[in-house]
């Protein structure tokens, strides 16, 4: 959108296996309908984004708003990502429609009445995640709201009509209905640690996460002992009334209800709000500021005790201890089965990936720009445990041009490195599964 403008990421990084070329006919692969892909019980209609050059005619490269592919025989489609607009719903669609603006989604969900827009095929890949290995392995859902008026936005209707959406896709493409695959903005990793500051937010605090994965059906309730190392966090919308502040506009929010809970350095809430190494790599502490997300985890998300105190619970959050309070007698918590990742035996820290990217080695010989993953700033150490365990497609879509006119155009490189997706902190991240054991969680 206007204020948080998509871009098309293809970043150099780094990563790893054998090789598999599926090579596409961007002709064939962009041959659109007006047919919605939305399930029946929903008000849906077609209104494409722009697939239009946009600058010299003979300048390829230069286009918007998203890319022509083949999914899922192409690539996998195992991610959903949930976003607000930052716009009205009607500006949103003239955004989209305009190819300058590079940005796009498949999907737009308006406000007052849950009506659903599909603006891209599932099939293609839409500009929305600023991380392009999600961008293409996932679906993008815009929801008509401003992230720091949230509550305001996300009307039942809303809720409703993206639970149907979200149950559908789903269903379609084999995405498991938890919060490791069914993500917002805030949930993408960043491509590289240099990118992390740049990476978006929304939905934001305010959108009721335990509300839609009820919708979704699957509610946090316990499914584990007391004593379960693993947790989900499930505080009630309504009680948890917190107070931020919009930092971009200089202004305290009012207290209200929302999914987030605060994370401290201590359990004690004079203690310093947690650090996000990546937002704040000076070691300043973590702030109240809505944009802040490593100072705070989500309703619904998963996360591995660490350490208890009367009243606090501490979890492993990005590599380090962070403390939320939990007062006897408020569930803020439920005791939750399922798997977790923990370094191999004998690795002293296990490296964070925001990609699951090929090795170097693994694209021909004469491809010009083969594309790997870098570290993120985050790692697991011994000892440290996190949710997750599902295994992540390993690939790397190019797709440079619109006309499909450089060699390996909108060509997937699948490559043989197994990675798996954790819970490193709000956002998710993949490590290589040959750094890591999954097991299950244990009280």
């Amino acid at each position: 959108m206007t204020s948080k403008q998509r871009t098309r990421l293809a970043l150099a990084l780094t990563t790893a296996g054998a090789l598999s070329v599926a090579l596409l006919s961007p002709a064939a692969a962009g041959a659109d309908t007006v047919r919605t892909e939305c399930p029946r019980s929903l008000s849906c209609d077609w209104v494409p984004a722009a697939y239009q050059q946009t600058g010299d005619p003979a300048d390829k490269d230069t286009y918007g708003n998203y890319d022509t592919a083949d999914r899922p025989d192409s690539n996998q489609i195992k991610f959903i990502v949930l976003h607000d607009t930052e716009e009205d719903f009607d500006t949103t669609l003239k955004i989209f429609q305009n190819p300058l603006n590079q940005t796009s989604a498949h999907y737009v969900v308006r406000s007052s009445d849950g009506h659903v827009t599909q603006m891209v095929k599932n099939k293609d890949v839409a500009w929305q995640a600023g991380n392009w290995y999600l961008n293409t392995h996932s679906i993008g859902i815009e929801q008509e709201g401003v992230a720091v008026e949230g509550a305001t936005w996300y009307t039942p209707e809303m809720y409703r009509s993206t639970a149907r959406l979200v149950r559908h896709l789903a269903a379609k493409y084999d995405i498991p209905l938890d919060r490791q695959h069914i993500i917002g903005h805030d949930g993408v990793p960043p491509t590289s640690a240099a990118g992390t500051k740049n990476m978006h937010w929304d939905p934001g605090p305010y959108w009721d996460w335990n509300r839609f994965m009820a919708l979704l059906g699957r509610p946090s309730v316990p499914s584990a002992p007391r004593s379960s190392e693993l947790v989900t966090v499930s505080p009630d919308f309504a009680k948890n009334q917190q107070e931020f502040r919009d930092c971009e506009k200089g202004v305290d929010l009012p207290r209200q209800g929302s999914s987030a809970v605060p994370l401290h350095t201590e359990p004690s809430a004079d203690s310093p709000l947690f650090s996000d190494p990546g937002l704040h790599p000076d070691g300043s502490p973590g702030t109240n500021c809505a944009a802040d997300w490593g100072s705070k985890i989500s309703a619904t998300q998963q996360a591995v005790v660490a350490d208890r105190a009367p009243g606090w619970t501490a979890i492993w959050w990005y590599g380090q201890k962070a403390w939320f309070s939990t007062p006897d007698r408020a569930r803020v918590t439920v005791p939750t089965s399922g798997t977790v990742v923990r370094p191999k035996a004998g690795r002293a820290e296990v490296p964070v990936y925001g990609v699951a990217y090929p090795e170097k080695s693994e694209y021909p010989a004469d491809f010009v720009k083969p594309t790997v993953g870098t570290p993120l700033v985050y790692t697991i150490k011994e000892g440290q445990a996190f949710p997750g365990g599902g295994q992540a497609p390993t690939g790397y879509y190019y797709a440079p041009t619109i006309d499909g006119s450089k060699p390996y155009d909108h060509t997937y490189f699948a490559g043989s490195q197994k990675y798996v997706t954790v819970q490193i902190g709000h956002r998710i991240g993949f490590v290589k599964a040959s750094d890591v054991d999954v097991v299950r969680a244990h009280p």
